[in-house]
This record gives structure tokens, sequence and C-alpha cells, in this order.
């Protein structure tokens, strides 16, 4: 149950005075539907109104707060003009100036002869001094209810800066004091304020440096959240742990056949990598283990042999990826190394239906089936395994937690095997899979090709156009990826379609199309027309991001270059490279190019290093970015930046650590208290790890 201290924070944001459908449904929008969404929402911007000068002295363009005499009400002839009302001080005259108003209400706010408080942006209009329609107009015994320093807030349709401050200071008046859940010395040794002073310290900011993420009111929140989410993460890892496992250890029979086959030698972090893993396997506890290998440094390999110990102990493996077309691959790659050691795989994607989709259920159920390859489809209730051994989860961060969970549960406690081409920071590392171990694969494998990546202004398309021509003419392939235009599947699309119409009038019917609105059929024809050379150009949105191998395709042409992140850039290359040919990747970027832009190009022109990038990413973007927004696997943070907070990270990962080791219940003082912070930042799944939570 969610503590009685945080019941106000968890109703409805329409449960606040003056917030009805209309506003709510705004807030809901920008924020999120409770109170405590409102106080995530912290203010990107301020309004200093402490300038007061006398109407002599006013600067225009700045914002000032006066105190003026009401001298006269100037009426216009017609409704077009404005409405006018001339103000005194001991210095001389201003209007205000108001468009579309009402003369009686203006009238009854700003009475002839009564003095009021005004506060605007100041304007020099053909030499006379004026505010159009004010901010604020109050009465001098009502001068407290003017913020000298106002919080600027981001805003959607249909909610204005007035309203949503208003109704943030009622949800601000409706937080609790709630009993401290940081150590002691860490609040002391940071100068931080208790979690309430913090929070109405970030909301008031009386300086452009109070918006920093690195002030200590912002600093001492993003520890709450990562406290929070690192704290989640490790009950889940001990619950893991609580499950009993199983041992799991083959003969090596099998293995040794396949890496017999294999046209090269193991590199020596792959053969670590698998120490870890059989090692892990090998004991009673359940393995939790991240597997992370840049683009083409063998973790298909890596897995496979993994899944050949379950086999060879006996039971079953099952890799999962997260589309069609990248499990198709792994089925083909997986099939031709492991059918010489006599195992048979299957696959079962949302695409097999009928006898043939009843007949892999029968064979995986009665365990004729060794291992099986597939989508989502193998989250399914039907599918059931004879005897799961290892889940191997491709492109983790295309899944979530949940998902991870659902797969072990298809089996008695299986051990899980995540993998990631997506070479992550050591930070990210900790914020969205502190629930696993790692391993690393750093070396590329033997003949792998350098690639030449160059950057080329847009404007010499034309050119590009010609050297892949001349390219396809001796045999060459080329993958040509248009721009991301924003995250929606729309307008990608017709940006690709466009591409290949125009490509279509050099190369004829030579350049294929391929984006994630196809069905799975006609993705596999266009991409078998392309690998059997039957097309030279493929035309593509992102979707051939992950996992495509087609070892002759040797030029990568990226159009707006500017529009990716740096780890897609080094994603997308990554497809190249492959075979024996000289590879090249060409960027095109439009002009001019901003400053993020150009640090990104320039750091894939200096390195392939995946991991360097990876860091260089998260620094120039952020952490939700790198990972992709869509679907992370990363927590969602309101408060930490990772980017800036990272330190904190560090330290919040060793608390939560001492925290399961001392009281892996919650059930002392601090637990308590950290009871109530998981459940504030709603992770309460957490909760419900604790035996007597």
């Amino acid at each position: 149950m969610r503590p009685r201290i945080l019941f106000p924070l968890f109703a409805p944001v329409t449960s606040l005075a003056g917030v009805g459908p209309r506003i709510g449904a705004a807030i809901e929008r920008l924020a999120g539907p409770h109170v405590a969404d409102l106080l995530w929402h912290l203010p990107g911007g301020l309004i200093d109104r402490r300038y007061a000068p006398k109407i002599a002295e006013a600067e225009p363009g700045r914002i000032a707060t006066l105190t003026l005499e009401i001298d006269r009400h100037l009426p216009p002839p017609n409704r077009r003009l404005p409405y006018k009302v001339r103000c005194r001080d001991e210095t001389g005259f201003l209007h205000l100036v108001f468009f579309h108003a009402k003369g009686d209400y203006l009238e009854r706010t700003l009475p002839v002869g009564e003095t009021r408080v005004i506060s605007g942006t100041i304007e020099d209009f053909r030499g006379e001094i004026q505010i159009t329609h004010p901010d604020h107009i109050c009465k001098i015994e009502e001068i407290h209810k003017l913020q000298s320093v106002e919080p600027v807030y981001p805003l959607t349709a249909g909610i204005t800066q007035k309203v949503l401050g208003r109704t943030i200071r009622k949800a601000l008046a409706n937080a609790p004091e709630p009993q401290e859940w940081i150590e002691p010395s860490v609040v002391s040794s940071r100068q931080w304020q208790g979690w309430r002073g913090a929070l109405n310290t970030a909301h008031e900011p009386q300086a452009e440096s109070d918006l920093d993420p690195g002030h200590l009111a912002r600093q001492r929140l993003a520890y709450d959240e990562l406290l929070a989410s690192q704290l989640a993460l490790l009950l889940l890892r001990a619950r893991m742990r609580r499950q009993k496992g199983r041992t799991i250890v083959g003969d090596g029979v099998k293995r040794q056949q396949v890496i017999d086959g294999l046209p090269f030698s193991l590199t020596a972090s792959q053969s670590t990598a698998l120490e870890e893993i059989t090692g892990d396997m090998a004991t009673p506890t359940r393995m939790m283990r991240l597997l992370q290998g840049d683009v083409g440094s063998g973790k298909t390999v890596v897995a496979l042999l993994a899944m050949l110990v379950a086999v060879e102990a006996g039971t079953q493996a099952v890799l999962m990826a997260p589309t069609e077309i990248l499990a198709r691959q792994h089925f083909k790659v997986l099939r031709q190394l492991a059918e010489p050691a006599g195992i048979r795989i299957a696959i079962l994607t949302g695409r097999d239906r009928g006898k043939e989709r009843a007949a892999i259920l029968d064979d995986l159920a009665s365990g004729a089936i060794a291992i099986a390859v597939g989508t989502h489809a193998l989250f399914q209730d039907d599918v059931a395994f004879a005897d799961l051994g290892l889940a191997v989860i491709d492109e983790q961060h295309r899944f979530g937690v949940h998902q991870r969970l659902t797969l072990s549960g298809k089996g008695r406690t299986p051990d899980v095997l995540v993998m990631t081409a997506t070479p992550i920071p050591r930070t990210l590392l900790l914020a969205a899979y502190g629930d696993l171990d790692a391993s690393q694969l750093t070396e590329k494998p033997a003949g792998r090709q350098p690639i030449d990546t160059r950057a080329l202004p847009l404007v010499r398309i034309g050119e590009v156009v010609g050297a892949v021509q001349r390219a396809v003419e001796n045999g060459a392939r080329a993958y040509w990826v248009t721009p991301l235009v924003e995250e929606s599947e729309d307008s990608d699309l017709a940006a690709a379609t466009e591409r290949q119409q125009a490509l279509s009038t050099v190369f004829g019917d030579r350049v294929g199309l391929v984006h994630g609105r196809m069905k799975g059929p006609e993705k596999d024809t266009v991409m078998a027309a392309f690998a059997d050379g039957s097309i030279a150009v493929l035309v593509a949105t992102t979707v051939i991001e992950v996992g495509l191998d087609v070892p002759e395709a040797t030029i990568m042409v990226i159009e707006h270059a500017e529009r990716f992140g740096l780890a897609q850039l080094h994603q997308l290359r990554g497809r190249i490279g492959r075979g024996e040919g000289k590879s090249t990747c060409l960027l095109l970027y439009a002009q001019p190019l901003g400053e993020t832009a150009r640090a990104r190009i320039e750091i894939l022109r200096e390195t392939d290093d995946g991991f360097r990038i990876a860091e260089e990413d998260l620094r120039l973007r952020g952490g939700g970015e790198v990972l992709g927004t869509r679907q992370s696997g990363l927590p969602d943070f309101r408060l930490a930046d990772l980017a800036t907070h990272h330190d904190l990270l560090a330290i919040a990962r060793d608390d939560a650590k001492l925290v399961v080791e001392r009281d892996p219940e919650l059930t002392g003082n601090r637990g308590e208290a950290l009871r109530t912070l998981l459940y504030l930042f709603e992770r309460d799944a957490a909760v419900k790890y604790l035996r007597s939570g």
C-alpha cells in the first residue's frame, strides 16, 4: 500500500482548487495526471520583476515594476484601435495599452486617482513610454502577492503561464515533509536541504544560476530520483538471485564441433565473455548477464556457444530479437553454424500460422527443438518449452524489464543473457541495466575492414549519386539512408519514397526500398534481392540500423546526417565493412551545421570505437536519447540528467547496494523512509519484491 503521507500527491490534478476538466487535461498532457507530476515540472527560465524605476528612468525592453497613479482613461474612437490608460509619477507619464479591451472592466481595475503597482515590459512607441497588456496589476497593499522573481515553466496548448504557476504553487502547498531517506553524511557533505525545502527552492529561482542542473536544490532532487531507480533495480536483482536457479554445465562436445567449423578464431574478449557466461550458468543462482559489444564484434557466436551449453546439459535455449528481419537473420546464421553439430533450430514469429505454427509449438513442448529463434511471439501464452535453460534477448533496449521477466518465466527460472550492439557508457549501464552483470566484447573479429568516413554538404548530392553509380557498375552495393524527419513513420517514409523515386531515374529497377511500415514478407523479399545483388541500391529508413548483414555492401550514404544521433550514425555505418571490399561511409549534411551536429560528425570521422562514441553521445545528447527514446528500457528520468549527474548516480548506486546488504526488506527506520521514496517515484513494483513488502 502506498504510504498515507503520499496520498495528496497521487490525487488527480483536478483535485486542486481551480483546476477543472479542461485545464486538467492540458496539465495531464504536459506533466502527468497526478499532483506529484506538477512537482517534477521544474521551471526552465525566470522573469525578474525587481527592477523598479521611476518613469523617466525606465529602460525600453526591460521588465519593470512601477508604482503609478491612474491619471486618465482614453477609450478609442473605434474598436480596431487600442484602449489606453494614462498613468503618472513625479517624473512623468506612461501609457498602459490594451487591445480588444472592455472599458468597464478597465475602469474598475484602474480607477482614476488611485495608485496601482504595475509590472510588464517597458516599450518606447514614437517617443512615448508604454506597457502593452501589463503582466500584473495590484493595489499597494497586495504587493506581497506579486512575485518579484517569477518562474517560467514549459507550456502546452490550452494553459497559460499564470494558470500553470498558480497550480504548481497549490501542488507545492500539498507536498508533505517526509522522513529523510538519504544517508545523513551525504546530505551534510553535499550541503543539501531536506526534500521539501529543495522542492520549494527549485520552484523559486532567484537567478539564472538557480536553473542550472548543478544547483544544490536540483542536485538533491536528482539524487532522490536516482536513488529510487537504483534501489528498485537492486531489489529486482536480489529477488532474481533469491529465486533458486540451477546448475547448467555442458560437456563441451557440441561447442567444440561449432568452434572447429568457424572460419576464424575467437577473439580474446569473446573467449573471456564465454568464460564469464559459462561460469554463471554453472552456479545454482540465476544468471542475469548483459553482453555488450560494438557492431560486428561477434556477439551472435558467443550467444550460440552459450546456448549450446544449455543444449549439452539437456535443456533448451531461445534467442529473441526485436524485429522479424533480425530474427530471420539470426536464424539463418545460427542454423549454418549449428546444423553441422546436429542441433535442431526453429524460428517462431508473428507471421507463423496454422499447421506450421502448431507443429513448431508441439516440438518445442516435447523438446525436439533444441534452440528457438523468434520475436515477441515467443512471449505468447501458448508457447511452452519442455525445459528452457537459457533465454537470450537481443537488442534489450527495444524491450522493457517486464518483458525480460516474462520470457524468463517460460521455464524453471532459466538463465538470462541480454545482448546489445549499442555500446553503453558506464553511467547508462548502471541506470538501465543495474540488475545485470556485464561482459564486453572490445575487439572486432579478424577480417573486418576499416571504413573510410567522409562528410559532404548536401548540395554535392549529384556528385555522390555519380560516385555510387560508378561503384555499382563495378559490382558494388550501397545502402542509402534517408533522413529521420521526425519521430513519425509517415514523414520518414515520405522522405524514403521520394529518394527511391529520384534514384530510380539513374538505377532503374535496381533500387529497392525498405521501411518500418512494410509487412514482414515484403521486407524479406527486398532484403533477399539486395543480398543476392539483383538490387544494387537499398533506400531505407533507420529500420536497417540493427543487425542486417550483407557482406557485399560497401557503401553507406546517410542523408541529413546532422539529424541523427551519434550512436545511431555509428550503428548505420556498421552495416558496411563486413566483407572483403574497401568500404566508404558518406555523411551528407545541410548547411549551416550546428555546433552539436559538427561535433558528432567530427567524432565519427575520428574513431570507430563504439564505446568512445557512446560516451561522447551521452555528453552531447543525454541519457534517454543514447538508447533511443522509444521503449529505451531506460528509466524515464524527470529530474536527473545523466550527462550532468553521473557522479550522483555512482553515489546512489553504492548507497543502494549498502541498503540492500544491510536491510534487504527495508524494515529498519531508514528502510521505511526508503519505501516512501520508492512509492514517490512510482517504483511500486520494487516494493512488491520485498518478502515483507
